[in-house]
């Protein structure tokens, strides 16, 4: 057992050196800050930057979708304009479903707290405003994913970056770019569904779950969980998207019920204490108690959180929203801005919020990540702890199966739909070795190449933003003109 541990860190080691470090120096430098006089100390990765450029230049260039279309896209999310012959696999609320179902996770319970404790209770309001932001970036994706998709050779319907990056910078005479982008985003899609996507998720399930059950805690212990938890994603991966849309639409709404609930009920508990931490909150963002170091830092906490929690930008979201039922590209995309909304805005704002109500972000017993939000609500419902547990396994499946399907799609885009199967046992494969080995250089590989798909993503979504905004606008007018007729 020794000697197979040293190699596998040995191997784990070559790994960071000649595959994570290269990528990580290329596409993930980091521009550093000054704070308390000391360099270096606050640091943002440009793709960070990236994407908050692509959230801001989309909510100006689609003129504050975000805000003027919110509406109509909950009315088009509960099947107002919805019709039974109405191309597509799954609803509105299913594609959204889905796609949620790959985003709120563990990021929102680990990652927020992690936002608050370095950049301090400010980095709430920023998250927020990330989170705002990101809605027109999540539109402008999911739109183009609908408007390219295409119907394969099995029947199913494939669509997302891979297609529009390809077939959209084609009609805009760039093919050569566009082909290099589509199999840049499909590469990195692949690598990330198989880390960040599902050996990330399922080492840090069994990871609570052997914290309350103590029997779980050992190799056996692990390679039980991997192969329980390998078995239940392959029930549902098997179905494809009308399968994995279904499931989604069942746990997505449970788990942000109940977390949501306790969350509110907390809230409720400290009503008195809430407006002074929204004080404490609004006067923190702005702090200059540290000079301008104080004020970027937690600005970056913020835009970091609201960047990797909602994944605007990304294009994962786009695979699951292109299967959606619908004979208008721009509807689902507006159904799409919701995704940030509720899983930033909402989600992560309430854990933030409730971290600074309880005072846990700088209580020295309340602890770092995910032990910070655990204690935070644990000091009302004393058997939170349990119920986190149960819900990280949740969240780790629901987000597997969602990442299962973006890795699929982009490997029947490069090896064609015949070798799906392949791809289905081997990240099935990657379920169990998640549980049973901790290779921390794969999972930073993975969580790398999802964050680098933002990359070819937005800038296809640039270059493509004119004709979908002649497309938005033509959407509108229809709207307005009645064309659409409500169910």
């Amino acid at each position: 057992m020794g000697a197979s541990s040293g190699l596998l860190e040995l191997l784990d080691r070559l790994f960071a050196i000649w595959v994570v470090r290269p990528i990580e120096a290329v596409l993930f430098w980091d521009l550093a800050f000054w704070d308390n006089g000391a360099p270096g100390e606050i640091e943002l990765p440009c793709v960070v930057i990236w994407m908050i450029l692509g959230a801001v230049y989309c909510t100006l260039r689609f003129r504050f979708v975000n805000l003027r279309s919110f509406r109509h896209g909950l009315d088009c999310v509960r099947g107002v304009y919805a019709r039974a012959d109405d191309p597509g696999e799954i609803s509105h609320f299913q594609a959204l479903s889905a796609a949620l179902s790959a985003t709120v996770g563990l990021g929102n319970i680990a990652g927020v707290a992690a936002a608050v404790g370095l950049g301090g209770p400010g980095a709430v309001l920023w998250m927020a405003l990330g989170g705002f932001l990101g809605m027109s970036s999540k539109f402008a994706e999911c739109a183009l994913g609908q408007s390219y998709r295409v119907v394969r050779s099995d029947g199913r319907v494939s669509g997302g970056p891979m297609h529009y990056l390809r077939d959209g910078l084609r009609g805009l005479g760039r093919p050569r770019l566009g082909r290099f982008l589509a199999l840049s985003f499909a590469v990195m899609c692949i690598g990330g569904s198989l880390g960040g996507g599902n050996m990330f998720q399922s080492n840090q399930a069994y990871a609570q779950l052997a914290s309350v059950l103590p029997a779980f805690g050992s190799g056996a212990g692990s390679l039980v969980f991997g192969l329980l938890m390998a078995a239940l994603v392959g029930t549902v991966i098997v179905g494809g998207i009308r399968r994995i849309g279904e499931v989604a639409a069942v746990l997505v709404p449970l788990m942000c019920g109940v977390y949501l609930l306790c969350g509110a009920l907390i809230l409720i508990f400290h009503a008195a204490d809430v407006p002074a931490a929204l004080g404490v909150i609004w006067q923190r963002a702005f702090t200059l108690e540290a000079g301008t170091g104080g004020f970027v830092g937690v600005l970056i906490q913020g835009f970091r959180r609201a960047a990797f929690s909602s994944e605007a930008g990304v294009g994962s979201a786009a695979i699951a929203h292109s299967a959606a039922s619908t004979p208008e590209p721009v509807r689902e995309g507006l159904v799409a801005l919701l995704e940030p909304f509720i899983d930033t805005i909402v989600v992560c704002v309430m854990t933030g919020l409730v971290i600074v109500v309880t005072g846990a972000y700088d209580h020295p017993e309340a602890g770092e990540k995910i032990r910070m939000t655990s204690w935070a609500f644990a000091q009302v419902f004393p058997w939170f702890p349990i119920l986190l547990s149960v819900t990280a396994i949740l969240f780790a499946f629901s987000t597997m199966v969602s990442w299962s399907y973006y890795g699929e799609q982009c490997w029947a885009d490069l090896f064609g739909v015949r070798s799906i199967r392949v791809y289905q046992i081997l990240f099935l494969a990657f379920v169990v070795l998640g549980a049973v080995l901790t290779p921390d250089s794969v999972l930073e590989f993975g969580d790398l190449m999802i964050l680098g798909m933002a990359f070819p993503n937005l800038l296809g979504v640039i270059l493509l933003s004119g004709q979908l905004k002649r497309d938005l606008d033509d959407y509108q007018r229809r709207l307005a003109s009645g064309e659409f007729p409500r169910a």
